[in-house]
């Protein structure tokens, strides 16, 4: 079954519809044919409307909760795009800043965390949380651009200084003990005219 009405279905059969009057056979359709079947619009006097949603005060209270964190949140992604600025700009940032809006941020998240909901609450209060986890990812790198300004994030090389030695009989490849030297350094210069 589809879960379309009969007197709602619209079939068509090689782009072009087919009346309830037409016989399948009759229009070349044969087993394993494709067929598109569409749903007519409901007339007028049928149209439905969508059913509203209606919130119990339980939901009620949690959007209200959940808005009432946003608002927090709200404030402080203002401050942590302050310290953006800044720290893009090239000025050093103490690290208090991002661990205190760090702390603040974790704060909202238990908030969120204690507020039980269900339906749209459950959505809204899932959207901040993500909200929140993405301005603490944003502080964490900000925070690590702000210790080490001058490296390029984007172009990292990793040097190592281990050095291989090779116990073939050939030597080592480490640097000779420094020698001592029994050249002495004159001042006494000659000029030419």
């Amino acid at each position: 079954t589809t879960g379309v009405e009969p007197e709602r279905q619209r079939l068509f059969f090689r782009g072009k519809e087919k009346s309830d009057s037409e016989f399948l056979h009759a229009a070349g359709v044969k087993d394993g044919a494709k067929l598109l079947l569409l749903e007519k619009p409901a007339p007028a006097t049928m149209e439905q409307k969508p059913e509203p949603v209606f919130m119990d005060e339980s939901m009620m209270k949690a959007c209200e909760a959940v808005a009432c964190v946003r608002a927090e949140v709200d404030k402080l992604s203002a401050k942590v795009c302050d310290l953006e600025k800044s720290v893009l700009g090239g000025r050093k940032v103490d690290d208090k800043e991002f661990v205190v809006l760090t702390e603040l941020l974790m704060m909202q998240l238990l908030k969120l965390d204690g507020i039980e909901a269900e339906g749209e609450a459950r959505a809204q209060r899932k959207a901040e949380v993500r909200r929140v986890q993405s301005i603490v990812e944003t502080l964490d790198k900000l925070k690590a651009r702000n210790a080490n300004p001058f490296s390029d994030h984007n172009k990292a090389v990793s040097v190592t200084t281990q050095w291989e030695t090779f116990e073939n009989g050939m030597g080592s490849l480490s640097a000779p003990p420094p020698r001592v030297s029994s050249t002495q350094v004159n001042t006494d210069w000659e000029q030419f005219d």
